[in-house]
């Protein structure tokens, strides 16, 4: 029997989705204006406002052209949705001023998303941004 999703969690599949597919005009129908995203790779480790995270993802997408999250589980109520997913990517352009390495890199990610009046209002992204290192090559 299928199980019935809430609009929260509609809402969060299609903003990962809005990632895998580079749709940068999706941004206004799926975050608040004051959005914040904190993820470790940010800048600052965190982006405000739609137009800061349409940047950001600019900036991923161009040093891993086939970025992709991959949700594994997901758990959501009227407001809050968390999840676990696979990230994988390749190394292929210039990103946070490290040139590409050309190293594929597929890790675990969990994320915890908050949901308020039809838009994602805040978005936390938790990774070991050291295994991200280490299988670009760049930790000793």
């Amino acid at each position: 029997m299928a199980q019935a999703t809430t609009e929260s969690e509609q809402l969060v599949k299609a903003y990962v989705e809005a990632w895998n597919e580079k749709d940068y005009s999706a941004i206004p129908e799926l975050v608040s204006e004051s959005v914040v995203v904190q993820n470790p790779t940010a800048p600052g480790g965190s982006v405000h406002g739609r137009d800061e995270l349409e940047a950001f993802m600019r900036g991923v997408v161009a040093g891993f052209p086939d970025f992709h999250v991959s949700i594994i589980d997901l758990l959501a109520d009227d407001n809050r949705v968390m999840y676990e997913a696979k990230l994988t990517m390749t190394h292929e352009g210039e990103f946070e001023g490290i040139p590409p390495t050309g190293h594929e890199v597929e890790i675990q990610e969990m994320a915890h998303c908050y949901v308020a009046n039809g838009r994602i209002q805040e978005y936390r992204v938790y990774f070991d941004q050291q295994e991200v290192f280490e299988q670009l090559g760049l930790s000793e």
